[in-house]
C-alpha cells in the first residue's frame, strides 16, 4: 500500500525527525520498500564504496549472476550479465533517493549498502549509511545539524538528480571497462533506473509527478528526460532507454518498451 506522502514528524522527540525515523515511517507505509537505516548485523551486506573502490568485487558479482543464469540456460552471454549488473546496481542509489523524496521530501546523502537475495543475486535490501540529508524549509527536522535546507521542491529535485549523477558517474567509471557495454549504454541504464525508481516510489500518478519534477527535461549525461506517458486504457507506461540483452538468452523475447523495438516518440 502506498501513501502520497508520510507525515514529517511531530517535533516532540529530538530523535524523531532524523533520517532513521524517515526510514521507519516509509517501512510502515510501504512494507516492501526494502529500505533500512545503517548496516544490519547479519552478514552479506555490500557497501557501495567498497565495490567502487575495488571493481574486482563487481567482477565477482558478475560471476555469481553468470553462475545463477547457467543453472537455467546452456549459454549465458556476457552482455546479458553485464547489463543486468549495471541495472541492478544503479537501482540502489535511485531507489533509496526516490523513496525518501516521495514519502518524506528528503534527499539522503548517497552512502549506501545493499544485500543480495539468497536466490537470484539481485539487491533485495538497501541501507542508508549516513545521517545527513537535504529537506524543505517546513520539514520538522530542518533545524537538525545534519539537515541542509533548500528553497523549494525544484531545488530539492536538483539535489537528488545531482547526487544520483555523481554516484552513477563513479559507478560507470569503475564498471565501464569490465562491462564493455559502452558509456552511452551505461548512461541509458542510469536514466532508466532513476525514471523507474521515481515512478515506482508511490502511486502511479504520484510517481509520474515526481519523475516530471526530477526529469522534466534531459540532464546530460543522462540520455533522456522521463519517458513516462499515458497509453490509453493501458495507463502509464515508459519507453526504455537501455537494453538489458535478455533477448540473447534462449527462448527469451524483447521486453516491453525495449528500445530495439519501440521508436522514440
Amino acid at each position: 500500500m502506498y501513501s502520497q506522502r508520510a507525515s514529517c514528524g511531530t517535533g516532540t522527540d529530538p530523535d524523531f525527525d532524523g533520517l532513521a525515523t524517515s526510514v521507519h515511517r516509509i517501512e510502515r507505509i510501504q512494507q516492501l520498500s526494502g529500505l533500512r537505516f545503517g548496516v544490519p548485523a547479519e552478514p552479506g551486506w555490500l557497501r557501495c564504496d567498497d565495490l567502487l573502490d575495488d571493481p574486482e568485487r563487481l567482477r565477482a558479482w558478475q560471476g555469481k549472476l553468470a553462475a545463477w543464469l547457467s543453472t537455467q540456460y546452456d549459454e549465458v552471454p556476457a552482455r546479458t550479465v553485464a547489463a543486468w549488473i549495471a541495472s541492478w546496481y544503479l537501482h540502489v542509489p535511485a531507489r533509496a533517493a526516490a523513496l525518501l523524496f516521495h514519502h518524506e521530501r528528503r534527499v539522503p546523502a548517497s552512502r549506501l549498502a545493499f544485500r543480495l537475495s539468497d536466490d537470484r543475486p539481485h539487491p533485495e535490501e538497501i541501507a542508508l549509511l549516513g545521517e545527513t540529508f537535504h529537506c524543505l524549509p517546513d520539514d520538522t527536522g530542518a533545524a537538525r545539524p545534519e539537515a541542509t535546507v533548500v528553497a523549494d521542491e525544484q531545488a530539492l529535485a536538483a539535489v537528488l538528480r545531482d547526487g544520483y549523477l555523481a554516484h552513477a558517474t563513479r559507478f560507470i567509471g569503475a564498471y565501464g571497462p569490465m562491462s564493455r557495454l559502452g558509456t552511452r549504454t551505461l548512461w541509458a541504464a542510469a536514466t532508466d533506473a532513476l525514471d523507474t525508481a521515481l515512478w515506482s516510489a508511490g502511486t502511479p500518478d504520484a510517481g509520474v509527478a515526481d519523475a516530471a519534477l526530477v526529469l522534466g527535461s534531459r540532464h546530460a549525461p543522462l540520455t533522456a528526460a522521463s519517458t513516462l506517458r499515458l497509453d490509453g486504457a493501458n495507463g502509464w507506461t515508459r519507453r526504455q532507454e537501455s537494453c538489458c540483452f535478455s533477448y540473447l538468452l534462449a527462448s527469451a523475447s524483447e521486453c516491453d518498451g525495449c528500445p530495439r523495438s519501440t521508436p522514440k516518440s
